[in-house]
């Protein structure tokens, strides 16, 4: 069963890793295009754009914080061993599984590891 928490704990560590490097990416890329793209708009529709890229920084904030930073102490948490981070787990694993394909797999894989456990601690 240690072997599946570390491996668990490898998979959050790398998934909230992939997650900010992808926001980072995405938000740079819509940061460089918005200017191009307000250039070409009507005088009238200006303020669309001085309301979208503090909201779209904003999003991406709040799923840094909320699911990124988690993904990494949780695993960081699994792969030393502390008996907090299988919670911890469990709870992104269940938010994992609205992200089709690799997020339900690791969601799935999280409540499996998650019951196996609970069924070793009951046999005991």
């Amino acid at each position: 069963m240690e072997q599946h928490k570390r491996v668990l704990g490898i998979l959050y560590v790398v998934s909230g890793t992939l997650q900010i490097v992808g926001l980072l990416i995405a938000s740079a890329l819509i940061g460089s295009l918005i200017p191009f793209i307000a250039e070409q708009a009507d005088p009238e529709g200006q303020w669309v754009f001085e309301w979208i890229v503090p909201f779209f920084r904003t999003i991406t904030i709040v799923i840094v914080v909320f699911f990124s930073i988690p993904s990494i102490i949780a695993g960081w948490g699994l792969l030393n061993g502390k008996k907090w981070a299988l919670t911890l787990a469990l709870i992104l694993g269940c938010f994992k599984l609205f992200s089709f394909p690799v997020g339900t797999a690791l969601g799935i894989y999280t409540i499996w590891v998650y019951t196996k456990e609970n069924q070793a601690v009951a046999q005991v």
